[in-house]
């Protein structure tokens, strides 16, 4: 289930992801655009990404002998 599934539009009342008018379908672009950006993850998964990538220099930083 997708974001749009849950999305009602403004213009038509209808569910976004039906795309019953152009507000519907210009909304649906955009989301897509914007989810092609980041990839299958998301912005979820680009934040889980960012603090893997910090925990592992945390730990880099630790264990560095001294």
């Amino acid at each position: 289930m997708t974001a749009a599934d849950w999305l009602v539009c403004a213009n038509c009342a209808g569910r976004v992801s039906e795309g019953r008018c152009a507000v519907c379908r210009d909304r649906l672009a955009r989301m897509r655009e914007e989810r092609g950006a980041w990839g299958p993850l998301g912005a979820p998964g680009a934040f889980l990404v960012a603090a893997l990538v910090a925990l592992a220099a945390v730990v880099l930083l630790v264990a560095r002998p001294a």
